[in-house]
């Protein structure tokens, strides 16, 4: 597999926008891409989309990325036109300040703004320096001529309207950069090997299905909907790089424990033989603040062995940042795990 195929897959995911809600872009072309490979994908009653890679009922393997990311919402309008915000999952809005943004309205009109401070001007406030980043300090400024509640009304913006972030995707010198990696990255990789199963006729050994979950920011996106006959789950998510763990951006990192606990001990071991046995930059770690979709399917009473591996992401939650080693680690990893 080029890793340019899967930058490409990760390009196209991450310049549709798909906050946690609203995914319906996403959604479209995944199940527009797998058709093309020549799969027959389809949704669940939430909405997450699920490809049957080879068929069965008994002792199925389940790899699963989430392709909702963070966002906002309009929380409501203020008197000067301008918009208070609500997050759509948990990050911290400074790495967001600044930013450019697309309001989507219900309607289907869709307008440009940016997240700032209500009082950004370094030449008039203190707070540009001082102020806390949180929703009553900043809001939105719409690139439309409205300076009342009533006028930013007239455009069709309301309560409830989704806001996206501009990913600003970008390769500099291997390093992948882009808000929403966390976890466009890891489906642009599912994306890739389901390519190259079909292309190249993989022997898979067991069912072999893919999910691709639309509310894993907030916690609930693999709860439900699963084929029938799943044993193993795997989330592939981003890995996390931090000081005090083995992985960087270049490795894939298999998780041993998250903030929900230990993952099966058994398949945790399997993905680490084979990154061992593939010799794989890889590293074993744990996350202290994290959950994955793997998690929240056992917490709802599905009864499989749960696994979690991911490219090393830098920065998570902000402008992220991983390498083509990474992905590519991530990839052989995958590769070979559905081939045992």
């Amino acid at each position: 597999m080029e890793i340019s195929t899967i930058t490409k897959y990760i390009e196209n995911l991450v310049n549709k926008p798909s906050p946690t809600g609203f995914s319906k872009k996403c959604e479209a072309y995944l199940i527009e891409e797998f058709e093309k490979l020549g799969y027959k994908p389809y949704q669940n009653v939430k909405g997450n989309v699920i490809v049957p890679i080879v068929e069965g009922e008994e002792n199925g393997l389940l790899l699963s990325a989430h392709v909702d990311t963070l966002g906002l919402m309009v929380r409501s309008i203020k008197a000067n036109g301008r918009l208070m915000i609500t997050s759509l999952g948990g990050f911290p809005l400074a790495y967001a300040e600044g930013e450019n943004l697309k309001i989507h309205t219900r309607s289907g009109k869709e307008f440009t703004g940016v997240l700032r401070l209500n009082e950004p001007a370094v030449h008039g406030s203190k707070d540009p320096y001082e102020a806390k980043r949180d929703d009553s300090s900043m809001e939105v400024v719409i690139d439309s001529l409205t300076k009342s509640k009533e006028e930013t009304e007239n455009l069709g913006i309301r309560p409830g309207d989704f806001i996206s972030f501009d990913p600003r995707f970008r390769i500099d010198n291997g390093f992948v950069k882009s808000r929403h990696l966390d976890d466009k990255a890891s489906a642009g990789v599912l994306l890739a090997l389901a390519k190259d199963i079909k292309d190249k006729d993989i022997k898979v050994n067991r069912p072999l299905y893919m999910t691709f979950t639309i509310y894993e920011e907030v916690g609930h996106g693999a709860a439900s909907g699963h084929p029938k006959g799943i044993k193993d789950m795997v989330a592939v998510d981003m890995g996390v790089v931090y000081d005090d763990l083995e992985s960087d951006e270049t490795m894939v990192s298999i998780c041993a424990k998250d903030s929900s606990g230990p993952y099966n001990y058994d398949l945790t071991n399997q993905l680490v033989n084979i990154a061992k046995e593939n010799n794989l930059d890889y590293g074993l770690d744990v996350y202290p603040y994290y959950g994955s979709d793997a998690s929240a399917a056992i917490s709802s009473a599905n009864d499989f062995r749960h696994a979690l591996v991911g490219a090393g992401v830098a920065a998570s939650h902000g402008y992220e940042r991983t390498h083509e080693k990474g992905l590519m680690n991530l990839y052989k990893l995958l590769f070979e795990f559905v081939q045992k």
